[in-house]
């Protein structure tokens, strides 16, 4: 058994001003009452909220104040994500710090997918985030949006990863669905899936926790939460080696396959769908978009069409009914 203690932290984020005092005594009364934790995973942007005028230099005291804190709790801390500028070339990045124990920063991870086209003027990271806890296991971290594209987890598992650290902001309707991938994506990559959102300008909530067998281990409800679960990194392993419940070996059976797909070569033209689709663009009131696309039809399925429209008393041009 390779057990190992994550703590998630489902907090309220004010928008308005800074949150990083509230994480940092939500940080101590968390390692208070559960002195046992060895990983602490906050929400996407939790210490200014999701408003990129809060954005910081890449160094600055924050991010000391942080490194202090897992100094002193001696433990893995992922304080959500901040907006910071890159003095290389002045953009903008939603980045994520994974800190040491000893209060070293390990890796910085930019998010890959920003949520466009609502996140405009954050630039995309293009670096993957693996690391290693020393006689643990191996980790990987991807922030909200990138979870919806399965290539961001494929690359990290087919590194090893076995526990995937998944920071999120989702205030929206859309967090049903984004409940549904967490679920599937700890079981297409035989992974824990440790994904953690805020409350108020942080989002609503429902934190969960995935075992590699899709079991839910543990989800939270609309108020703030703080929810150490201990792993077992030796299940992933050995799922990984025997099937899920003996049955499916996804990770195998990828790395055996006999197909590679032309369309992740961006020349092949197996994409051509997707760039009839239009502008990545917001929609706006009365918008037609998806509501028709022209397709070229034969003669043939045109008449099927054509006859099909007339049975259900509707005009095969208009789409109106024959009375309208």
């Amino acid at each position: 058994m390779t057990p190992f203690a994550i703590a998630g932290v489902q907090m309220y984020v004010n928008a308005l001003h800074s949150n990083v005092d509230g994480m940092m005594q939500r940080l101590d009364i968390l390692m208070m009452r559960f002195p046992w934790t060895q990983m602490v995973l906050f929400s996407e942007l939790a210490p200014f909220g999701p408003l990129e005028k809060f954005k910081l230099p890449q160094e600055n005291d924050v991010i000391d104040k942080f490194c202090e804190a897992a100094r002193r709790h001696k433990v893995w801390l992922i304080p959500g994500s901040m907006f910071l500028t890159s003095p290389d070339d002045g953009r903008v990045y939603n980045t994520s710090l994974v800190i040491d124990p000893d209060g070293n920063i390990v890796r910085r991870y930019a998010k890959m997918f920003p949520f466009l086209p609502y996140e405009a003027g954050i630039a995309a990271g293009t670096d993957f985030c693996v690391f290693d806890v020393p006689n643990v296991g191996r980790f990987g971290l991807s922030i909200c949006y990138d979870m919806w594209f399965p290539e961001t987890t494929r690359q990290l598992t087919s590194q090893g990863v076995e526990v995937l650290l998944h920071p999120v902001l989702t205030g929206t309707t859309d967090r049903d669905a984004e409940l549904a991938i967490a679920r599937a994506t700890a079981a297409q990559f035989q992974c824990y899936v440790i994904d953690v959102n805020g409350l108020g300008a942080g989002g609503v909530g429902k934190s969960l926790v995935v075992d590699p067998t899709s079991l839910v281990l543990h989800q939270s409800a609309g108020q703030e939460d703080m929810f150490p679960i201990e792993v077992d990194l030796s299940m992933v392993r050995r799922q990984r080696e025997t099937g899920m419940k003996g049955l499916g070996q996804v990770l195998k059976s990828f790395r055996d396959r006999s197909s590679d797909f032309s369309v992740y070569d961006r020349e092949s033209g197996t994409d051509a769908y997707l760039k009839s689709l239009g502008p990545l663009e917001i929609p706006q009131q009365g918008s037609r978009a998806g509501l028709h696309v022209d397709l070229p039809a034969t003669a043939e399925a045109e008449a099927h069409a054509t006859a099909r429209a007339r049975a259900l008393g509707l005009s095969p041009v208009m789409g109106k009914t024959s009375s309208g």
